[in-house]
């Protein structure tokens, strides 16, 4: 099963983000201007703003995947631990599969052949990141999800589908999908799980409470991506 693309097709349909996703992968897909605050613009210059990096950072070297992994100094819950396998690969994944946002950003570099497995299962998280978001609220009933799947690409095989039906089937359990990021990628599932979804009901706010309790994740690195994004806080 090929995450990667799976993801790809969800993410240029925006066939499940809403409200604060669009406008973020708005700016991705190069229609965003007021999305676009860091200098470097571009998918590395959005996810650098909404995840606290800046354009500043951008000339480390490492790209996206770098400027994510750096991200507001650390604040996950084992913040000495190694990276995982193939490192952070989350701003390299987005960069692949949105192919590299407007077109004044640089085309992100290939993920390396002997990392794939690892972005495959990064990916894999950033998908049940969405899923998760978008039924904390339990409105993703049947007819929904058809919708959903309706919009999916034709390059997306019976088997990405298949899985995808499964995510959305599953129970939505926060604690055992928390316990499943790894470590130092736990502001990333957040940003992500955040502009999934509206953030207009109790039990959406609920969702992401929860969430980032089991991650361990600080309250005030949560609020700081609230900001960036333009969601309204919930942590006191």
């Amino acid at each position: 099963m090929d995450a990667m693309k799976l993801l790809g097709s969800l993410l240029k349909n925006q066939s499940l983000s809403s409200g604060l996703g669009q406008q973020l992968l708005g700016g991705l897909l190069g229609g965003g201007q007021s999305q676009q605050r860091s200098s470097g613009g571009g998918l590395g210059g959005i996810l650098g703003s909404v995840l606290g990096g800046g354009g500043a950072q951008q000339s480390s070297g490492g790209g996206a995947a770098d400027l994510l992994g750096s991200i507001l100094g650390g604040g996950g819950r084992r913040q000495a631990a190694q990276a995982p396998a193939g490192g952070n690969l989350i701003g390299s994944i987005l960069g692949s599969v949105l192919g590299g946002g407007g077109g004044q950003q640089q085309a992100p570099p290939p993920i390396p052949q002997e990392h794939h497995a690892a972005a495959n299962d990064q990916a894999v998280l950033m998908i049940r990141a969405m899923v998760n978001a978008a039924k904390a609220d339990g409105r993703v009933d049947n007819t929904e999800q058809e919708k959903i799947i309706g919009k999916l690409g034709a390059e997306v095989s019976q088997d990405e589908i298949n899985f995808l039906k499964s995510e959305f089937a599953a129970p939505l359990d926060v604690k055992q999908f928390a316990d499943s990021v790894p470590n130092g990628l736990e502001p990333q599932v957040y940003a992500l799980s955040l502009t999934s979804i509206e953030l207009d009901t109790q039990s959406e706010a609920q969702y992401l409470g929860q969430l980032a309790q089991h991650m361990e994740l600080d309250p005030q690195i949560c609020n700081q991506i609230h900001d960036q994004v333009g969601a309204p806080k919930i942590f006191g």
